[in-house]
């Protein structure tokens, strides 16, 4: 029985990433081949909430580990940037599978294990051009999927031929259409009936073109004066809905979202009016809000508000797969789509959808292309749904159901993936005994200040060093630190001619500067815990280090001593005084 290590967002999660990780544990979970480990992203190992699962889970953070104040080392934390060795040397995986946002796996395929199991990367890439993580990880990576063909098309032209699209999943039981006199009375208990609604479950999210929306929703409303547009959403994050409406000059009684009762966990469909709203049902105070992932519908009472709906609408910037747009497919709805990244797999007529034109616009910092959907596309796709006839309304309903069935469901996707699972061999864990691998790396990304654990961090440096003297600049993380620190290396090898110059970074950035003719190496970063490090790493008192001198530019403060250097570093001034009197 192979062994697999599933890591994600955790199952019970209200989020894509989370939907998707239940439906496929579940699915593997009845095959009864695999024995499954979950890896859950944002929580501590042993955190309650992992408990009452069919298949074993453990949180990404070890426990008792605090989160950095720094957002980037947070964000890694996050992730399982130090809880992935102790998952891989305590669960010894046949199959690491790791389905997140790409940079959740940064440095992960320069692990020394990396090769030594099986391992897959599921990934969502949403933009051009593709992350440059995608590209550094993708010949590094045996098995690497994406959720949509858009994504394929744009590896396999940066000359990654292996990458292949694999689907993420949708959770086809839950979703369907109800007959026509359940939904008359779904809109009669909301007071619904002769209204057209327009609907969009989302995150709410910048990247999901809410402006865009109400502006083409207005452009609607000249032809069909009974729309309303319905917004399952959260109205208290993203956009300011409400500034939005008011703005653009719609009625506020033809805006409606969803409410929640924490209390008593029903549901009702109205024009927004604030959140801590009294409950209508239970009558508990203070406990209706907007929808959120910590507090919202099930999946039936989801596919509920789908019936409600006559058109389902989805404009948005860009993005990885958009598991709403396939929930309203299963309902039988026709679903209108921006026609870009993976809209371009939903979008299209034998997919049930039409598709939304755009104009391209650069996001700022990353150059990636977005997607600005066209209000007047919106508008004229709307009046195009609203003017057909029921029977042809039905046969586009049952095209995107089948579509989604044959594509998105859980066992079609399940099935392409065991058969991947099958294929890959069981792994051999004598790699971690002869090469004393895993504890090792348990203590590079560990905040451990033993001395055994320093011994472990300066003999790490070392295996990187060649006898004679060594000078080590640290700049952990950034791409533009790193781009700066060339212009210090000319004057730096001036200063210190008989030194190696070495660079300790994150690998992904050695080629900002590796290619400097004063460096003789870069080394991988690892964890540097403690105010001392510096010192640790040059050595103090009758304790080796593993450079003469380490220069940390990035914590140079009061706070951490980081310029004792041995005693031995030199500055401009003294140079060129030495040399003034040599001239003489």
């Amino acid at each position: 029985m192979k062994t697999i290590l599933y890591h994600s967002n955790n199952s019970r999660a209200l989020t894509g990433f989370g939907k998707h990780c239940k439906n496929v544990l579940k699915y593997l979970q009845k095959t009864g081949k695999y024995k499954l480990i979950e890896f859950a992203n944002g929580a501590h190992w042993s955190a309650p909430i992992h408990t009452n699962k069919p298949w074993k889970c453990v949180g990404s953070i070890p426990d008792g580990q605090n989160t950095p104040s720094d957002q980037q080392q947070a964000r890694a934390l996050h992730y399982g940037s130090a809880g992935i060795d102790k998952a891989i040397r305590e669960f010894k995986p046949d199959i690491y599978i790791g389905v997140e946002d790409i940079w959740a796996f940064n440095g992960y395929w320069d692990k020394p294990w990396w090769n030594n199991i099986n391992h897959i990367i599921w990934t969502t890439l949403d933009s051009q051009p593709i992350l440059p993580q995608a590209l550094e990880a993708a010949p590094k990576t045996k098995n690497f999927f994406v959720w949509s063909s858009f994504a394929e098309r744009d590896m396999v032209k940066e000359g990654h031929d292996h990458v292949k699209t694999l689907h993420g999943t949708v959770n086809t039981e839950d979703f369907y259409r109800l007959s026509d006199i359940e939904r008359f009375q779904l809109r009669n208990k909301f007071n619904l009936v002769g209204d057209y609604i327009v609907g969009f479950v989302f995150r709410n999210q910048l990247r999901k073109s809410v402006p865009n929306l109400l502006d083409g929703f207005k452009m609607f409303q000249k032809d069909c004066p009974k729309a309303k547009l319905l917004l399952h959403t959260h109205w208290s994050e993203g956009w300011d809905i409400p500034r939005l409406i008011q703005e653009k000059e719609i009625d506020y009684k033809d805006v409606l979202t969803t409410y929640f009762c924490k209390a008593c966990k029903r549901y009702e469909i109205r024009p927004f009016s604030g959140q801590e709203q009294n409950c209508n049902h239970c009558g508990a105070e203070k406990t209706l809000n907007t929808t959120n992932v910590s507090e919202g519908v099930d999946e039936e009472q989801l596919n509920e508000i789908y019936n409600i709906m006559d058109v389902y609408c989805h404009p948005f910037t860009s993005g990885g797969m958009e598991i709403p747009i396939f929930e309203a497919k299963l309902t039988e709805l026709p679903t209108l789509v921006t026609n870009y990244s993976c809209g371009e797999d939903s979008c299209t007529a034998e997919s049930g959808g039409f598709p939304l034109e755009w104009a391209e616009y650069r996001e700022p910092g990353t150059q990636f292309i977005k997607a600005s959907t066209y209000p007047a596309s919106i508008a004229k796709q709307l009046k195009k749904v609203w003017k057909l006839k029921p029977q042809k309304l039905k046969e586009i309903g049952k095209k995107a159901r089948n579509f989604t069935l044959d594509n998105y469901s859980i066992e079609a996707i399940g099935k392409k993936l065991e058969e991947i699972l099958d294929n890959l061999p069981e792994v051999d864990y004598s790699f971690m005994e002869k090469e004393n691998i895993s504890d090792e790396n348990s203590i590079l990304s560990s905040n451990d200040t033993s001395e055994s654990a320093w011994k472990i961090r300066i003999d790490y440096f070392k295996k990187f060093t060649r006898p004679g003297k060594k000078l080590c600049i640290i700049m952990p993380d950034s791409a533009g630190d790193v781009l700066w620190i060339n212009s210090l290396i000319e004057n730096t090898k001036k200063l210190y001619p008989e030194y190696d110059i070495y660079i300790s970074t994150k690998p992904n950035l050695f080629s900002y500067i590796e290619d400097h003719p004063d460096v003789f190496k870069c080394i991988p970063i690892i964890n540097l815990p403690g105010q001392d490090q510096t010192i640790r790493l040059e050595g103090i008192g009758d304790k080796d280090g593993a450079f003469d001198i380490v220069f940390s530019p990035f914590i140079t403060t009061k706070a951490f001593i980081s310029y004792t250097h041995n005693g031995i570093d030199r500055t401009v001034y003294n140079h060129y005084e030495n040399l003034n009197q040599s001239i003489k």
